[in-house]
């Protein structure tokens, strides 16, 4: 199936791409094989954290698994001329400053938003909550969403002080359940949730690779006023 850019309608992703990867049955299951494998990154990851490993090594791992994605897989954000230059994407040094804990307010309103994308048109989300948290001895807080389409999954995007010079202009993402990427829960109870935000695993929509991907930028509301030095950069080709 061929689907034009702007002709699409949102259909329980949260990234789209408008050119002719899902021209075949094959290509599905090539989708549902990559999110396998980064749900996979991130579940391998937390049981290292829990098990003691070291953060900074257990991160070098995980972005070599991610790279070789990048590099290999048949649903990699790459274009097939940039994956043939590839030689892994860039990443600032790892900072434990910039790890820290959040605690899960839902005591919010539900309120749906139009949230703006790489494309003409915006996906609808649910404001579900907030994740409050300590940086430098200053508090913030992100709004945590929910991807209002079928399926559903929570979503906490940021954009902050390094964009757009160093990192993308539209934000990174933190959290994206719809495509496997998922918190470390530190505590789960009734009365409320303690996750890690390890922003050393913020990375960057798919349309910052291709400009064909159409995805959800980060909201006004989640805009850090400091350099978060951590993460994914800017991708160059």
């Amino acid at each position: 199936m061929e689907v034009h850019r702007f002709s699409y309608r949102w259909s329980g992703q949260s990234s789209i791409y408008t050119g002719d990867r899902m021209d075949s049955s094959s290509s599905f299951l090539d989708l549902y094989d990559f999110r396998l494998r980064v749900s996979a990154m991130y579940r391998e990851r937390n049981q290292a954290l829990d098990g003691g490993a070291d953060p900074a090594a257990t991160h070098a791992r995980f972005v070599a698994s991610r790279d070789r994605l990048f590099a290999r897989h048949p649903q990699s954000a790459l274009t097939p001329e940039q994956r043939a230059a590839f030689t892994g994407l860039d990443y600032f040094p790892y900072n434990s400053a910039m790890c820290v804990e959040g605690v899960m307010d839902s005591g919010v309103q539900p309120e749906r938003r139009e949230v703006a994308t790489s494309g003409e048109e915006a996906m609808p989300m649910e404001r579900v909550g907030t994740v409050r948290f300590d940086l430098g001895r200053r508090d913030y807080a992100l709004t945590l969403y929910w991807i209002d389409v079928y399926g559903g999954g929570l979503f906490l995007p940021f954009v902050d002080a390094t964009a757009p010079d160093e990192t993308y202009g539209g934000g990174r993402y933190l959290i994206d359940t719809v495509k496997g990427s998922d918190f470390r829960i530190l505590e789960r109870s009734l009365d409320g949730w303690r996750v890690e935000l390890d922003f050393n695993y913020g990375y960057n929509p798919s349309c910052a690779y291709d400009y064909r991907w159409v995805c959800p930028l980060a909201p006004a509301e989640n805009r850090l006023p400091v350099r978060i030095e951590a993460g994914e950069k800017k991708f160059t080709a």
